[in-house]
């Protein structure tokens, strides 16, 4: 009886091993090109689009409030209104631009009459002057037979007729000049009033923003807020608002830190992964790498460089704004034996894996080469086709021990 229960105990503890075995997941040795890649995260870009801009308004009609925006992402075709701005301050500077202009013109009508008025009165006393400047140059001229004093007196009434004839015409002429550049600033003001309204009118126009061509809609941020743009926000004059992108041809921009980016070169092969659809993989590779590193984030002390990789897959589910998974294959190793960086641990800077054997599991120390994001070479102590514990499988009995000598 005593050996039946040891029998039977035995069993349930084997039991019990196996299915512990069974639960643990395993990984083997495979045999293959390994890939040493980066992996990033970045957005979905056009590489070609037509920018819409905020129109470029004079200060005195204030900043650009948007009352009306297409929506994000949108369909839009040449001429469809896409952005409306508050009009109001534009409309109010017109109703005064033509109420200025109307006093003007009204200002000018009179100034000339009044002119007009001046200059007849002006060459009325010429002409007064002139017949009293004949009476006196006839009376000279028939002084022949009068007395010395008399034709004496004669010749001073002429002089001085003569003087008087002069200077109504110095005054006429005088008149007239100081009259024309009262005219020439007058029709100045007036000029400037009519130039504000056109203005102001082109302005008005210009609040009303159209589509220069078709294209799907994709609204910038604003850089204020670092939300998109939406109703209610204002802008400046020439902020870009809405790109038009060119969806033959798509990118997707990643950033890449300074430790990696010398790993970095132009036409090196990269697969693009949406997070949206994940099972979908395209074919791409990087077209652009900067030159000068930007801050990571607004206000951020990390510094990135810009990674431009163009998708050469076509897809019509890829659209701008999208987020992506980038892998950026840096080199390739043929032939190599490798094994998933779930199974490798590290004791005194030695790297191991817990290799599967008949009984369970032994620790199996190995040294090892590159690594990606999923795995690692092998360059010695494992074969092709050896399994291995992706997990420790001797934690709980690891921590019974650890809870027990702590007891102690």
């Amino acid at each position: 009886m005593k050996y039946l229960v040891i029998i039977l105990s035995f069993l349930v503890l084997a039991g019990c091993s196996r299915n512990n075995e069974a639960e643990i997941p395993l990984g083997k040795v495979e045999r293959g090109t390994f890939y040493i890649d980066l992996h990033e995260e970045g957005e979905i870009e056009a590489t070609r689009s037509v920018q819409i801009n905020s129109p470029n308004i004079s200060w005195r009609y204030g900043l650009l409030k948007i009352t009306s925006l297409v929506e994000d992402g949108s369909q839009v075709h040449a001429g469809d209104t896409v952005v409306i701005f508050d009009p109001s301050e534009v409309q109010k500077a017109i109703v005064d631009s033509e109420a200025e202009l109307e006093i003007k013109e009204a200002e000018l009508k009179q100034m000339k009459a009044e002119q007009q008025s001046t200059i007849k009165e002006l060459e009325a006393d010429l002409e007064i002057t002139r017949i009293s400047q004949e009476i006196s140059r006839i009376e000279f001229e028939s002084a022949d037979y009068e007395a010395d004093i008399r034709k004496k007196e004669i010749q001073l009434n002429l002089e001085r007729a003569n003087i008087a004839l002069e200077r109504a015409r110095e005054q006429l002429e005088n008149r007239k000049k100081i009259q024309q550049e009262e005219l020439k600033q007058k029709m100045l003001e007036i000029s400037q009033s009519r130039n504000e309204l056109d203005d102001a009118r082109s302005t008005l126009e210009k609040m009303f923003m159209v589509s220069p061509s078709n294209g799907i809609a994709i609204i910038n941020r604003n850089w204020s807020s670092g939300n998109k743009f939406q109703e209610g926000d204002q802008c400046w004059s020439g902020y870009p608002l809405i790109e038009l992108p060119d969806m033959t041809e798509l990118k997707a921009t990643v950033q890449i830190n300074e430790v990696d980016i010398s790993k970095v070169a132009k036409g090196l092969r990269a697969e693009i992964k949406p997070d949206a659809f994940s099972d979908s993989v395209f074919d791409a590779k990087v077209i652009k790498v900067a030159n000068l590193a930007v801050n990571k984030e607004r206000g951020s002390k990390i510094k990135v460089f810009p990674v431009d990789i163009l998708i050469e897959s076509d897809n019509k589910d890829l659209l701008p704004g999208l987020t992506v998974s980038c892998r950026i294959f840096i080199d390739e190793i043929e032939d190599a034996l490798y094994v998933p960086l779930e199974a490798l641990r590290r004791e005194a800077g030695r790297a191991y894996v817990y290799a599967k054997t008949a009984t369970g599991f032994e620790k199996k120390f190995i040294e090892t080469g590159e690594t990606n994001a999923d795995y690692v070479i092998v360059k010695s102590g494992l074969k092709e086709g050896r399994k291995m514990a992706l997990i420790n499988p001797f934690a709980e009995d690891e921590e019974e021990t650890s809870k027990q000598d702590a007891d102690v």
